[in-house]
């Protein structure tokens, strides 16, 4: 065979291969769903928790302490990731109110709720960064006292708390890619954290994107690691994705950092949709489905499972709320058979 024609067989080869090869992942990124199986949703016991925004719940338009005792009285959630917003808690500089947070924490231990309490200024959430009206003309230098003052003051307010599990310092702290907020600072991180453990003995739990973060500065300042894992993202470039990264993967993250399963949560586990150019009270069944169904949710669930770590906080319950009150209550029931 002529060496030309030899050539021309082999770059065809190579623009078939390329061809195969692309048509593969934009298969196994856009359209395969990734689900685990088979769906068993056995979870330990203790493992199923949830995150509770008081801020989005209003955001939707709902009553906060009706989202907020149907979790406590319909789902029967014993775990509860709480944020404190500095807005909520300092509404004119210097003073304070813990009141709807009181409020939360008696309510949730009547029915024997354990609590992370989320302190800081970075919090689930957008915008992520939460500053209350008199802190948005302040320096940043001017804002760094305010803030450890602002921690102190809800460590001590709550320490004494029996239902409080864990402290969770900052959210996401060194994602510098999502969120309107100022450029990470580790350093201040390490300042933060050394504070709260002066503080209470109680843990103190660090949290890093799933997907975005090698998880190394994080775990090192934690006595547990939170991570956030999504199965179904949004970009603006890219449009929906879908991971396809097996259980495993995030064991392999967790083994780098030299930490075990035992100490380690889902800190945020993906069970609501993405609204891209809108928001989730607004947003249509059809788009919704494009990122979050029932068959989504219960891929996610066992997805947890399977990871083996401790517990998993499941994030998105205003939204099913919303749903339920919509008389599309599908999510809020299947969310009700979980071993809380």
């Amino acid at each position: 065979m002529p060496l030309k024609n030899k050539t021309k067989k082999t770059r065809l080869a190579i623009v078939i291969i390329v061809l195969l090869l692309a048509a593969w992942l934009i298969y196994t990124f856009k359209y395969a769903p990734n689900y685990p199986s088979p769906l068993v949703l056995a979870a330990p016991d203790n493992f199923w928790g949830l995150t509770f925004s008081k801020r989005f719940s209003s955001f939707l338009d709902l009553s906060w302490k009706d989202n907020y005792l149907a979790i406590l009285n319909d789902l029967g959630a014993k775990n509860i990731r709480l944020p404190l917003y500095w807005e909520d808690l300092e509404p004119q500089e210097g003073v304070y109110d813990f009141s709807d947070y009181d409020w939360m924490i008696n309510e949730g231990a009547k029915h024997k709720v354990k609590f992370i309490l989320v302190v800081g200024r970075r919090q689930p959430r957008w915008p992520e960064c939460h500053v209350p009206d008199w802190g948005k003309s302040k320096s940043e230098t001017e804002l760094r006292p305010k803030i450890t003052a602002m921690i102190t003051a809800a460590v001590n307010h709550y320490k004494n708390e029996p239902a409080i599990a864990a402290w969770q310092v900052e959210n996401e702290p060194l994602l510098d890619t999502f969120g309107l907020c100022p450029k990470s600072d580790y350093n201040f991180l390490k300042e933060e954290v050394a504070l709260v453990k002066s503080l209470d003995k109680r843990p103190v739990i660090i949290t890093a994107s799933g997907e975005l973060s090698d998880w190394q500065k994080e775990a090192a300042l934690a006595d547990i690691f939170g991570a956030t894992i999504y199965r179904v993202v949004w970009g603006y470039w890219s449009g929906y994705l879908r991971y396809p990264w097996p259980e495993w993967y995030y064991n392999l993250k967790l083994d780098l950092t030299k930490l075990t399963t035992d100490k380690a949560i889902i800190a945020e586990l993906q069970a609501e949709p993405w609204a891209p150019g809108t928001s989730l009270d607004k947003i249509t069944d059809q788009e919704a489905n494009k990122s979050f169904s029932l068959k989504q949710l219960r891929a996610n669930l066992q997805y947890a499972i399977n990871t083996n770590f401790s517990q998993a906080y499941l994030w998105g319950v205003e939204w099913w709320y919303l749903e339920k009150t919509r008389g599309n209550p599908e999510l809020w029931d299947e969310a009700k058979q979980l071993n809380w």
